[in-house]
C-alpha cells in the first residue's frame, strides 16, 4: 500500500480508501466486517462513511453503515488508533433526491444540526472522535450529484461558511473531530472555506470528496489547482462510475444484485454518450491486457491531486481486485489513448 499526506495535516492516509455506502443495503453486518478485516490486512487505513448511508437513503436504514463500523470497533477496540475514520453530515434537502428524513428539510449546517449530527454519528460509530468530519454537500444550491448547470437561486437561509467553520472549530478543540473536509464542492466553495480559515483562524479544510473517474474529470477544471497550490487533496468517490467502468453492464447486461440492476435512481452514468464512452474505455483496457476495473482505478490512482481513491464493493472478490489496483501502472501509451478518448468526448457524465 502507498500512503499520502492528508492536506496540510500531519496525518497519512492510504492511497486506497474503503468506501462503505453499500453496508446496510447491499451488504449485511458480517460482510461489512469481513471487508474491514481484509482492507486493513492490505494496508488500507482510511474508512469513509456518512450519517446518510447506506445508499439509496431510506428512513428505515439510515445510520446502519455507521452502526456496522461501530460494532466492528467494539470487537477490535485496539484498532481505533490504526484507522483514519471519516464520516459526513448530510446537508439540506434542496434537490429531489436529497434525503428529507434526516432532521427534516431545514438541515443546514448550523450549530443545532452540526451538534446533533456529530453526536449521533459518534454514538453509532462507538467512538469518541472521528479523524475527518466532512460536509456531505454544500449548504446552498449549486451543481451537485450530476446537476449540469448552476441553478441561479438565492438561498436566503444558507448558513454562512464562517459560522459553520466556527462550530467545527469548537468540535476540534473538544477533541470530537481531528480534521475538517468538504464534499461535492465547487471552486468557489473551496475558496470561501480557505479564506474563512485564514481570515478568522478557523480550521483549514484538508480534503475535498468529489466524484472522479474516466467519465467525469470535471475536478481537473478549477478544483485540481487548489489541490496543487493549497494542499486540499481529493478523496475520489465513484472511481468506477457506479460500476459502469468495470464493464459489467456492457451490451445491456444487468447482473443480479448489481446497483444499476437494483436501483433505477442511479442514472448519472447511463446517458447514451456515457455508455458509448464506457465501451471505449473498457475496450482500451482489454487491449492493454488489464481488467476494465483495474484500468479505471489505476487511472484515478495515478492522478497527482488524488489523496485517496475510495473504492466500494459488494463482495470480497471485488474488494480484492479494487485494492490490488494500487500496484497497477498504466503505460505512457495507455495514458495517451485515454487522453485521446477524453478529447473526443470530454466528461460525458459530469
Amino acid at each position: 500500500m502507498k500512503y499520502r499526506k492528508l492536506g496540510n495535516s500531519d496525518m497519512q492516509v492510504s492511497a486506497i480508501g474503503l468506501g462503505t455506502m453499500t453496508w446496510g443495503e447491499q451488504n449485511d453486518e458480517r460482510e461489512a466486517h469481513a471487508q474491514i478485516d481484509y482492507a486493513l490486512d492490505q494496508g488500507v487505513t482510511l474508512i469513509d462513511a456518512a450519517e446518510m448511508y447506506p445508499v439509496p437513503p431510506k428512513p428505515e436504514t439510515q445510520g446502519e453503515t455507521e452502526r456496522y463500523i461501530g460494532s466492528w470497533l467494539a470487537k477490535h477496540p485496539s484498532a481505533r488508533d490504526k484507522i483514519v475514520l471519516a464520516t459526513k453530515i448530510a446537508g439540506p434537502a434542496r434537490q429531489p433526491h436529497n434525503p428529507r428524513h434526516i432532521r427534516g428539510e431545514d438541515n443546514q449546517f448550523d450549530r443545532k444540526n452540526l451538534t446533533e449530527a456529530l453526536d449521533s454519528s459518534l454514538a453509532r460509530l462507538r467512538t469518541d472522535y472521528v479523524d475527518l468530519y466532512q460536509l456531505h454537500w454544500p449548504d446552498r444550491s449549486t451543481m451537485t450529484f450530476g446537476r449540469p448547470l448552476y441553478p441561479w437561486i438565492d438561498d436566503a437561509y444558507s448558513v454562512p461558511i464562517e459560522e459553520t467553520l466556527g462550530v467545527l472549530a469548537e468540535f476540534v478543540r473538544a477533541g470530537k473531530i481531528r480534521h475538517v473536509g468538504i464534499s461535492n464542492e465547487t471552486p468557489w466553495g473551496v475558496a470561501q472555506f480557505l479564506r474563512a480559515s485564514e481570515r478568522l483562524g478557523l480550521p483549514r479544510i484538508v480534503s475535498i470528496q468529489n466524484p472522479y473517474n474516466l467519465l467525469n474529470r470535471t475536478f481537473e477544471i478549477g478544483l485540481s489547482e487548489f489541490s496543487h497550490r493549497e494542499g486540499v487533496g481529493l478523496l475520489a468517490y465513484s472511481p468506477l462510475a457506479f460500476g459502469w467502468l468495470s464493464g459489467k453492464y456492457e451490451d445491456g447486461a444487468r447482473p443480479a444484485g448489481a446497483r444499476i440492476t437494483l436501483f433505477e435512481r442511479f442514472q448519472r452514468y447511463s446517458k447514451p454518450q456515457a455508455v458509448k464512452a464506457t465501451s471505449a474505455y473498457v475496450a482500451l483496457a482489454k487491449r492493454h491486457g488489464l481488467s476494465p476495473t483495474q484500468f479505471a482505478l489505476a487511472f484515478v490512482n495515478s492522478r497527482p491531486f488524488v489523496t485517496s481513491n475510495l473504492v466500494g464493493a459488494t463482495s470480497l472478490e471485488q474488494l480484492k481486485e479494487n485494492i490490488a489496483s494500487v500496484t497497477v501502472r498504466l503505460t505512457d501509451e495507455a495514458m495517451a489513448e485515454i487522453d485521446a478518448l477524453y478529447e473526443a468526448q470530454p466528461n460525458p457524465a459530469p
